[in-house]
């Protein structure tokens, strides 16, 4: 049940990636991946994190749970900055924080059985006394995902797509973490099957309090499984709100191209189409000013100048409209 208490709060988070040799102006040396993003996550809630390919969702949700060292900024975990422990303290941290990553297939070992992969985090961990209560223990995983008891002993190769996830969802879920980073984990799907996993993911939050940030590109998904949304581009937020507030009046120019272009199930009903200009411009040399001005239709003078600080936009909703726009309607 989502709470007012605070879980996750990252402040100015960066990560730059070096560039080495190459035919590069010498004067760019690094890859601007995710440049100075702040925002919280209250326990219990749903955080959805959306944006094109390349926009640095992945690297934001990495970057967070220490897989890739931030290069700059902070990140609160239950009041406790975690980019300034050590690596003995971080290893014992990761019980309580988790990932579930985009491709099933790629991130399960192939030559270890279901068995071996949900008993590994038990035993690195020491959560287990004897072989009997491991065994309980990931039978009891198998039920809580819904794949039958028999597939203890099959490898990774012997699943379907949704059930490989499934296997991917409760080795997060056997240390009893209290927040999961989901990294698209529906995208290499089938619709239907996505549909499924959304569906456990919300039941395993319901049941165990579990606390999300939900990385995709599908805007769909996001709305139907999200409590608040923000959008990234380029490295940067230039968008965060209530889901539905979202969703129904958005501010910034790149989320209303976002959503004009989600396809409806209606082949009678036109809308809009924002068609953006332009390509998305290099995390290399990123524009001036507001990254988004070389394909804003709102572009003016100071725009590409002067990058916009998230700040309110008026709002019927009782959480906070943010976003990083001169012109927001």
């Amino acid at each position: 049940m989502e709470s007012n208490e605070v879980l996750l709060s990252v402040r100015n988070l960066v990560k730059r990636f070096p560039i080495k040799g190459g035919i590069l102006n010498r004067e760019i040396s690094s890859v601007k991946a995710v440049s100075d993003v702040s925002f919280d996550i209250r326990r219990g809630e749903t955080l959805g994190l959306v944006g094109e390919s390349g926009c640095g969702k992945s690297t934001l949700g990495r970057s967070i749970l220490r897989l890739i060292e931030p290069t700059s900024g902070q990140v609160f975990f239950k009041g406790k900055d975690i980019t300034k422990i050590g690596a003995s303290e971080m290893r014992a941290l990761r019980r309580q924080m988790q990932i579930i990553f985009q491709d099933p297939y790629a991130s399960l070992n192939p030559r270890m059985t279901v068995e071996q992969i949900l008993g590994e985090p038990l035993d690195i961990h020491g959560l287990v006394k004897s072989k009997e209560e491991r065994r309980k223990r990931i039978t009891k995983l198998l039920d809580l995902v819904g794949l039958r008891r028999e597939a203890i002993s099959r490898y990774p190769h012997e699943f379907s797509g949704g059930q490989r996830q499934r296997i991917c969802i409760a080795r997060a879920l056997a240390v009893e973490p209290e927040f999961i980073v989901c990294d698209e984990p529906v995208s290499a799907l089938d619709v239907s099957i996505q549909a499924q996993i959304v569906n456990l993911m919300q039941d395993l939050q319901k049941e165990l309090g579990l606390t999300y940030l939900f990385i995709a590109h599908d805007l769909k998904v996001v709305e139907h499984i999200s409590n608040r949304v923000a959008v990234m581009y380029l490295g940067k937020m230039v968008e965060l709100a209530d889901s539905e507030e979202l969703y129904q009046n958005p501010r910034h120019p790149y989320t209303k191209a976002l959503l004009s272009a989600i396809p409806l199930p209606d082949p009678d009903y036109h809308k809009e189409r924002i068609i953006l200009r332009g390509d998305v411009p290099s995390p290399i040399n990123p524009p001036s000013g507001c990254y988004f001005h070389p394909r804003c239709p709102k572009v003016q003078e100071n725009c590409k100048t002067v990058w916009p600080t998230l700040s309110k936009a008026p709002s019927n909703s009782p959480e906070p409209h943010l976003g990083a726009c001169f012109y927001m309607d």
